[in-house]
């Protein structure tokens, strides 16, 4: 399948694709006579495997790593567990900061009354100090 199909298929922008295969995501497609990029089923697998990454954040650098270690089948994988252990922690790290600005803007979003003028405002008075 050419690249259009492929990014029909699989959800992703050709753009997407292209960059993936630059960063050393996806495999070399085959090509046509006429230059034409040619995806199998094998592409497609990579580029959802890539983008299941993708969806819980992993970072690129760590997809690679990924990836390397899915095609060394006989190696243990704790080194995979203990990428995911540390993706987890981001996570967690994440949603601690997280709370905290949800606090923040509850707070900010509590001075403000609704019949005050910009002048008066709470949350512009809390944002300027």
């Amino acid at each position: 399948m050419k690249i259009g199909e492929l990014s029909k298929t699989s959800g992703c922008s050709i753009q997407t694709i292209r960059y993936y295969e630059r960063e050393g995501l996806l495999s070399d497609p085959e090509r046509s006579e006429g230059n034409f990029r040619l995806y199998s089923n094998k592409a497609l697998k990579e580029l959802e495997f890539v983008k299941h990454c993708r969806s819980l954040d992993i970072s690129l650098d760590d997809i690679k790593r990924l990836i390397e270690l899915k095609n060394k089948p006989e190696e243990s994988c704790s080194s995979v567990n203990e990428l995911i252990k540390q993706q987890l922690n981001l996570v967690n790290k994440r949603m601690k900061e997280l709370k905290a600005l949800k606090n923040e803007l509850q707070h900010m979003a509590s001075t403000c009354n609704s019949d005050n003028t910009i002048e008066g405002c709470g949350i512009i008075k809390s944002l300027d100090s």
